[in-house]
């Protein structure tokens, strides 16, 4: 790998490392935030709802974008709008105004959200460039953020230092890590890498089935749901879960979501070795029966440390399963782009809109009960996981698929899967 491939790969690292710390330092100051604007927990969840329509707004959209402009562009774009959410949020808090706590947060979710799509597309396309296996570790580098942003928060919570210097501090850090990232992003990524597919099959008039009648593809996407929404619950519920469910103290359920937070960043750093030692489809089942064990332990055992330990089975589960899936989503036929724009959005579906719903759940059965609903998904995913195994062997010297009829799936453990363009 020559050095500016390897400058690339760094520079997708830290743009997920940038949204992961920028995500767990507001969320750490949820409850400062709701002080300081002077609104119930109810009238919260409504400003917390500009997030979620920010970033279903720009997931639906990235696809199109990235295939119409480019990965480069639309990460560029979606990262300034992240940054500018982030002083948006800074200055509401500073200034006590609702509205416009509301809009940044909004504008944060459209950053993050096509953002996010396109560094994920742009990963996939480095992968399928080099050989070498990516996408566990820039997820990695999401999780990894959150550490860092998260226990920056707990120390500033601790400190009493206010929101709006703390929030101010993190957007100046973020700017910093988005102009050094984006200087190594090469500009051949903002046209016809991701765009090709698309701009070639258009100029020969053919037109494409769609996406969403693949079974393939449909099955990659249950297994995102199913594993985004392993995330996204224990992102939203599980200190609330440790608290309400086994009897914990506030800080001792923030410490457990540490722990899971951590244990999700090692299983995706560690996801490169044990890929290409075992092959997707087997490390994918594996995450999922590990998820399913430690949700099953937490659900049903009444012992609090038990619980707490279990929560690492849990966060292990949850590590790989996304990032897997996308790959596969990106190797799965041409049109990358819109391959992984699609399975993407189907993720953030769940990560966003699911825990609301198990919120609404645990009013009638408590969170334990509800996180039975996880627990069904993250199951049945490990008897889906064959279908993030490549479907086809080998491609054009561009990169490219061949426009062939689809060959027979490679078995698991290929070394082709390791080898590299």
């Amino acid at each position: 790998m020559n050095q500016a491939v390897r400058r690339h790969r760094q520079a997708l690292f830290l743009l997920f490392l940038l949204a992961g710390i920028g995500t767990a330092s507001w969320v750490t100051r949820t409850p400062a935030l709701r002080d300081r604007l002077d609104v119930s927990t109810a009238q919260m969840g409504l400003v917390l709802f500009g997030l979620s329509l920010g970033a279903m707004a720009g997931i639906s959209s990235s696809g199109r974008l990235v295939a119409r402009y480019g990965t480069r562009a639309v990460m560029r774009v979606g990262t300034v709008v992240l940054v500018v959410g982030l002083a948006a949020i800074c200055a509401g808090a500073a200034a006590a105004s609702t509205a416009l706590v509301t809009l940044g947060l909004c504008a944060f979710g459209l950053g993050v959200g096509s953002g996010d799509v396109a560094v994920n597309v742009d990963a996939t396309l480095v992968e399928r460039d080099t050989g070498v296996t990516t996408m566990p570790a820039l997820h990695g580098s999401y999780s990894l953020g959150t550490v860092i942003g998260g226990g920056a928060g707990m120390a500033a919570v601790a400190a009493d230092v206010p929101v709006s210097l703390h929030l101010a501090a993190v957007t100046l850090i973020a700017t910093a890590l988005f102009l050094y990232a984006m200087r190594s992003v090469p500009a051949d990524a903002d046209r016809g890498r991701a765009a090709a597919p698309d701009m070639a099959e258009e100029s020969s008039g053919q037109r494409r089935p769609a996406l969403w009648r693949e079974r393939k593809l449909l099955l990659i996407g249950a297994i995102v749901l199913a594993m985004a929404l392993a995330e996204g619950s224990a992102n939203d519920w599980l200190p609330l879960l440790m608290v309400d469910g086994h009897g914990m103290s506030a800080m001792a359920g923030s410490l457990v979501y540490v722990g899971f937070a951590a244990a999700m960043t090692l299983g995706r750093f560690g996801g490169t070795y044990v890929l290409e030692r075992f092959g997707p489809t087997a490390v994918v089942r594996a995450s999922a029966v590990s998820g399913a064990l430690g949700l099953l332990i937490v659900i049903v055992s009444d012992s609090a440390v038990l619980a707490g330990a279990a929560v690492l089975f849990w966060g292990l589960g949850a590590a790989l399963g996304f990032p897997l899936a996308l790959s596969a989503a990106g190797e799965s036929g041409p049109d990358s782009a819109a391959r992984v724009g699609l399975v993407a959005t189907i993720g953030y579906v769940a990560f966003l809109v699911g825990p609301p719903g198990l919120g609404f759940l645990g009013e009638h059965v408590g969170l334990r009960g509800a996180m039975l609903v996880v627990l069904g998904g993250v199951a049945c995913a490990a008897f889906l996981a064959p279908a993030v195994e490549p479907s086809r062997r080998g491609r054009t010297a561009s990169g490219a698929f061949p426009a062939t009829a689809d060959e027979a799936p490679r078995p698991s453990g290929d070394p082709a899967r390791s080898e590299g363009a």
